[in-house]
Formats: C-alpha cells, sequence, structure tokens
C-alpha cells in the first residue's frame, strides 16, 4: 500500500516537472486521484468525418484514448508537426491556440480531444509540400505517435495550430475547443 502511494506521488512530481513550473503545474498535481497519463497508456488518432471550416483554415478533432487498465489525467496542450513519408519534419511545428483549459481525467476506454487546425498554405507560401501525416506528442509526454494524414503545408512556415485537450470526443462545429 505504501509503495503504491509512493509511485503515485512520484508520478505526479514527474508530471509537474514534465508540465513545467507555474498554474499549470499546480493544477496538475492537484490530480492526484489518477496519475498523468504515460505514453504506453495513450492513443492517439484523427477523428472521422470531413472537418469544419471557417477562415482559411479547416479543423479536425485530434482525439486522445486511454487504452490501459486504469484512469490516466491530460492537461495543456498537445505538441504537432506535419511530417514527410521518410518522418522528416516539414515546416514549423505547430502553435497553441486559446487558454490552457482544466484536468481532463480519462477514464478506462474514455477519449478526450483537442481541436486541430490546418491552415490554408496557399495564403501562408507560394508552393505548398505534401506531407503524409502529423507527429503528435500527447501532453506532457515526451514520445510522439505519428496520425498518418496527407495534407499540404509549408516548406519553411507552420500551417498547423492546436487548441488545449478538452473532455469527450471532439467535433468540429459543435464542440468548444
Amino acid at each position: 500500500m505504501r509503495r503504491g502511494a509512493a509511485l503515485g506521488a512520484l508520478a505526479v512530481g514527474a508530471a509537474v516537472l514534465l508540465v513545467g513550473g507555474g498554474a499549470g503545474a499546480r493544477q496538475l498535481a492537484r490530480a492526484a486521484s489518477a496519475a498523468v497519463c504515460a505514453p504506453s497508456q495513450t492513443r492517439v488518432w484523427l477523428g472521422d468525418g470531413e472537418g469544419g471550416g471557417a477562415a482559411g483554415h479547416v479543423y479536425y478533432p485530434l482525439e486522445f484514448s486511454n487504452v490501459s487498465h486504469r484512469p490516466c489525467a491530460l492537461f495543456g496542450f498537445p505538441g504537432v508537426s506535419a511530417i514527410s513519408s521518410s518522418g522528416r519534419q516539414i515546416g514549423a511545428s505547430g502553435s497553441r491556440s486559446g487558454p490552457s483549459g482544466g484536468i481532463v481525467t480519462l477514464a478506462v476506454g474514455a477519449t478526450a480531444h483537442a481541436l486541430l487546425a490546418i491552415a490554408d498554405w496557399g495564403a501562408i507560401c507560394s508552393h505548398g509540400i505534401d506531407a503524409s501525416g502529423i507527429r503528435v506528442y500527447p501532453p506532457a509526454q515526451r514520445s510522439w505517435q505519428i496520425v498518418e494524414f496527407p495534407l499540404e503545408v509549408c516548406a519553411s512556415r507552420g500551417v498547423l495550430s492546436v487548441g488545449p485537450i478538452r473532455a469527450g470526443v471532439g467535433i468540429p462545429g459543435y464542440t468548444n475547443s
């Protein structure tokens, strides 16, 4: 019993270090009822269907599912970047959009989302480059996962932006980013 409590405290401490100091770290530390989601607990995927569009952007739900046998928590923003078929990053990493939101505790089998925005490359650069997918770093994780998704991007400028993790599966145009 004592070992389990120590491991839980260690997991929360590690999460605080990964997220960094400040209000976000304090908020995550308060979520001690569920340890921070580890890479082995998290699967990233892009929601089905066509994304919603507005002001030169197309939006897609980037989904984060807990595939483990115990609850875990996510907080903040995922990292995103476009990649070539060889896995090389193309253009700048995605920017963050909106306030960081709150802690999302994922029950076993539950899914949370972040809204992924893809800007029209033609408004940003003169020549588009084909990307084969998106490299995604779930919040507070140093391991990435690839979401296969063909898109056109700019060689030196970013076309991706991502919102914070939110509870539930996302639906562009209906779910608050």
